[in-house]
């Protein structure tokens, strides 16, 4: 194999297999949930649905990047999860102190607790991934 063709597969393989997943099963329970709030209850709290609906975006360009593999792919998943990151723990700071900006939750309220705090937990360890991929190199 060679480098070129070993750094594009090596985002998807082994614990990188496993982000894949997880981010492609966020991505639909994000999207998912963000199109049903939206157009059922967008008047009720529309910062909030909308948050879901960018983190949505966020994790299936993040799914796309790992899947699709090779360095600059790796380099924007890394920017993504890196931003995304810091949108979990402003929003979820966020809602903490002011919970009247929040009638109803985001993916990323209170740090994701409502999703087992995997939103918290998934940037930082696939951030740790894609740089073990580049060490890898």
């Amino acid at each position: 194999m060679t480098g070129s063709t070993e750094s594009a597969a090596g985002l998807g393989k082994g614990p990188g297999r496993l982000l894949v997943w997880v981010y492609g099963v966020f991505t639909v329970a994000a999207a998912s949930r963000s199109i049903v709030q939206m157009a059922l209850h967008f008047g009720h709290a529309p910062l909030a649905y909308s948050l879901s609906a960018v983190a949505a975006v966020v994790y299936a360009f993040i799914t796309y990047s790992l899947v699709r593999g090779g360095e600059t792919a790796r380099r924007a998943a890394l920017v993504c999860c890196v931003l995304e990151l810091v949108g979990v723990l402003t929003v979820g700071t966020w809602t903490l102190v002011d919970r009247s900006a929040f009638p109803d939750a985001t993916v990323w309220s209170d740090y994701g607790m409502g999703y087992l705090f995997i939103p918290v937990i998934l940037p930082v360890t696939a951030m740790v991934w894609l740089r073990r991929a580049a060490a890898a190199r």
